[in-house]
């Protein structure tokens, strides 16, 4: 069904032009939006996890990742230059592809944002609930953590979701002020930790280098194992592509959104793993048979009790800080996390919405998902409904099952973007590309072929997710897209 019901690129922009959002976000505020997405979990709260699977070696995995995610936003540049409208590798699948890939790619967007905004705000309750622990006001242990990580509710991870719902109800403009000043706070905590962290790297803390190897035919630990969990910690760019439509000067300012903010985020995540690994260590535990034990089991969390090694913390970043003797640094750096990742939940979930959004335009979902707020101009109905799903999500589950879980469906985007790029270089050789990927017959298979390798280093559940996710969203689509879909009818957005 490739290349079935596909929908002109010219039809897309008619289509945005008849319900369309106000634009009102600059290249600066792209930047800060994209950078508030990447910088936030991923390097607050995984590193402990990449350090148990891959030790040291987890700096290759920070290497790789960036590698697979620059290729792809270098394809996501042309694309969103060419057709800057809210949707990301949904709508570019659509004009590209058809209806059917650009519907299996904007569920598989939904799993990516919507889990992604959930891995965060379990993210957040683990830093919060240890500033309050530390101060005499820990709340019970049975609203600590999920149902599914041991506990019952998690109170302060569905809190924060319901918070971040609210805001991006109030309206973009609002939303991008205050994350502008969250990711201040974010990139001065990463800046100290850096100044402190560097000059205490030891030598011998690198050793052994690659202690759970490159990774196992299973999957999940080795060098790859981890690069496959520490994506979660990029992915958050592509988010810059849903602001499309809500953006001035989208043709010139959205590449420089995405890789500005990739490359700005790159260079904190190298510094701070070497840091982190370097100045205090970042060996694995190891179970019987000598690899690695996997994180959020069991045997790691009995392995962990009393242990006050880096891969055993929920907040590695704080936890290196007072192991090196900067005891208020640490909690300082908790203090930022605590304010700053929000920035990264607002992100997700504005992705979600936008992706959405555009589906509901076209027909694929409910025609009542993309009513635009009178007031705050914005996508209230979805908007509401996804932060009812997230904020449950994240009240429930584990943190490390949901970032690998949001992962498979990011990389599945990433290569049809990649593969996209070629289709319209070949298809539409002379349609005007405000920027174009260079080396594209090169950097785009390279993409693709890095996002495959890692989707198999992913962890077991992660893939089993991905395939009854990616079900039921067949499902869905049989029962009412298909049929409803304005293409197929030839109707339109009112």
């Amino acid at each position: 069904m490739l290349f079935w019901r596909v929908k002109p690129l010219d039809k897309i922009l008619e289509t945005a032009e008849k319900k369309s959002l106000k634009r009102q976000l600059g290249a600066t505020q792209l930047t800060l939006l994209g950078i508030g997405a990447v910088i936030g979990t991923g390097i607050f709260v995984l590193t402990a996890e990449a350090g148990q699977k891959a030790g040291p070696g987890m700096m290759l995995a920070f290497v790789i990742a960036a590698v697979v995610c620059a290729l792809a936003a270098l394809a996501y540049s042309e694309l969103a230059s060419m057709v800057p409208v809210s949707g990301s590798a949904y709508t570019y699948s659509y004009g590209v592809f058809g209806e059917f890939t650009a519907w299996v790619v904007g569920w598989a967007l939904g799993l990516e944002y919507g889990i992604g905004a959930a891995t965060v705000c379990v993210g957040w309750s683990g830093y919060m609930n240890g500033l309050l622990a530390a101060n005499g006001m820990a709340l019970p242990a049975w609203l600590q953590t999920g149902y599914f990580a041991g506990g019952t509710f998690n109170l302060l991870a569905f809190l924060i979701g319901v918070a971040v719902t609210g805001l991006l109800v109030i309206g973009t403009s609002k939303s991008a002020k205050v994350n502008a000043v969250l990711v201040a706070i974010k990139i001065i905590a990463l800046t100290v930790f850096i100044f402190l962290a560097v000059p205490a790297v030891k030598g011998d803390n690198f050793e052994p280098f690659l202690p759970g190897g490159w990774g196992s035919p299973m999957g999940g630990v080795g060098v790859l194992g981890a690069a496959a969990s520490i994506f979660f910690a990029y992915v958050g760019f592509d988010a810059v592509s849903t602001a499309a439509e809500e953006t001035k000067n989208p043709n010139r300012n959205i590449p420089i959104g995405l890789i500005g903010s990739l490359l700005v985020c790159t260079v904190f995540y190298l510094l701070v793993g070497y840091g982190a690994a370097g100045s205090v260590g970042a060996q694995p535990i190891l179970g019987p048979n000598g690899m690695p034990l996997d994180p959020g089991t069991p045997a790691m969390a009995a392995a962990c009790v009393g242990s006050e090694a880096l891969v055993c913390s929920h907040e590695p970043l704080a936890h290196v800080m007072r192991l090196l003797g900067h005891n208020r640094i640490g909690d300082w750096i908790g203090i930022a996390a605590i304010l700053a990742l929000p920035s990264v939940i607002l992100m997700m979930m504005f992705g979600q919405t936008r992706v959405f959004f555009t589906m509901s335009r076209d027909g694929l979902l409910p025609d009542g998902l993309s009513k635009v707020h009178s007031k705050f101009h914005t996508p209230h109905v979805i908007t509401l409904i996804t932060g009812a799903v997230v904020s449950v999500c994240a009240a429930l589950l584990p943190v490390g099952r949901l970032a690998d879980t949001s992962n498979s469906g990011t990389l599945l985007a990433f290569a049809m973007v990649s593969i996209g790029v070629l289709v319209l270089r070949k298809t539409q050789p002379n349609r005007h590309r405000p920027f174009r990927t260079p080396f594209a017959w090169i950097v785009c298979p390279l993409a693709v072929a890095g996002c495959l390798l890692l989707f198999v280093n992913l962890s077991m559940t992660a893939k089993i997710t991905f395939v009854v996710w990616a079900a039921l969203g067949l499902i869905l689509y049989g029962l009412y897209g298909y049929r409803r879909s304005h293409l197929a009818n030839g109707t339109s957005a009112s």
